[in-house]
């Protein structure tokens, strides 16, 4: 079994996949020329990326399926970070769309020069760990998470690849952007997509018409995106991810308590997330406004 120094390097105290990233790749993206037109989804890792990947390219095609039928997610919105996006950048069309992972201190200083815009995804940290460790069970460029109790304890450490979830949120919570940056949760998204399609559309300002908005969201459902082979990673090599161990497409579910164990891990992370000042990531809503009471839901929707 590889060990954690093998799979992983390190990068400004942020532990990163060798397999994915390198020192090339991330001196690549520091010096990235970000444009004033360009559009970045951030997530932390397991939040909702492969599903911004899919409804990215919609929005600002104006509803034109091509690129999600033709091209794979990774090379459509590629990833800031990431080596594949030095081999893909020149077939990139403005406005150009991306995705990372990367807390906002990390990002380039071309960014905060530009009036590039960002979309960031936040999801209840309860499922981001539960998507998590089923993910490190599949990929194999990820450390093997052990026990679903041993992962636990690493999540919250922030021993994991891109560091703390709550390090990550606060970071871009904090940023300063303005009228740049739409915050929205996966669980909105969840429940009224086409809703959430339109903050987005109206955010890049790209007036869809309702026929397109929901022609979208059929194209971005869960059962859509499953059946697509350009998005379901079902073309990725078994030896980087194996898809018997865990589907990479795997529920997208709300948070539900169901046994005594579920209830157990419910009140540490809510207890958690409290402590960090995070109690509006534990309800869902419309617009972002709080329930009265917190995720109880079950629903579906791509990782």
């Amino acid at each position: 079994m590889p060990s954690s120094e093998e799979l992983y390097l390190e990068y400004q105290g942020l532990l990163l996949p060798r397999e994915t990233h390198s020192a090339e790749s991330l001196k690549f993206a520091q010096e990235f020329a970000l444009k004033d037109d360009d559009v970045l989804a951030v997530t932390y890792p397991k939040s909702g990326t492969i599903w911004m990947q899919e409804i990215l390219p919609l929005v600002l095609s104006g509803g034109d399926l091509t690129p999600v039928q033709t091209v794979v997610n990774w090379d459509r919105v590629p990833w800031l970070e990431e080596k594949r996006l030095a081999q893909v950048v020149d077939k990139l069309v403005s406005p150009r769309a991306l995705v990372t992972h990367f807390q906002y201190s990390f990002m380039p200083p071309s960014f905060r020069t530009s009036k590039a815009k960002v979309i960031y995804v936040l999801r209840n940290p309860k499922d981001v760990l539960v998507s998590s460790y089923y993910f490190h069970q599949m990929a194999a460029f990820l450390e093997d998470p052990g026990t679903f109790d041993e992962f636990m304890e690493i999540f919250l450490d922030g021993r994991v690849v891109f560091g703390k979830w709550t390090d990550h949120v606060k970071s871009w919570k904090n940023a300063e952007l303005g009228d740049r940056i739409l915050f929205i949760t996966y669980e909105e998204m969840v429940q009224d997509l086409p809703a959430s399609i339109r903050r987005i559309s109206d955010f890049l300002r790209r007036n869809l018409s309702e026929d397109v908005i929901h022609k979208i969201a059929e194209n971005c459902s869960f059962q859509s995106m499953k059946a697509n082979a350009m998005s379901n990673f079902s073309l990725c090599p078994k030896e980087y991810m194996d898809s018997d161990k865990s589907p990479f497409l795997r529920k997208g579910e709300f948070f539900t308590c169901l046994t005594t164990d579920d209830m157990r891990f419910a009140v540490l992370l809510t207890s958690w997330c409290l402590f960090h000042s995070f109690t509006d990531v534990l309800f869902c809503g419309r617009d972002r406004r709080r329930l009265e009471k917190p995720l109880q839901l079950r629903a579906t929707g791509p990782i």
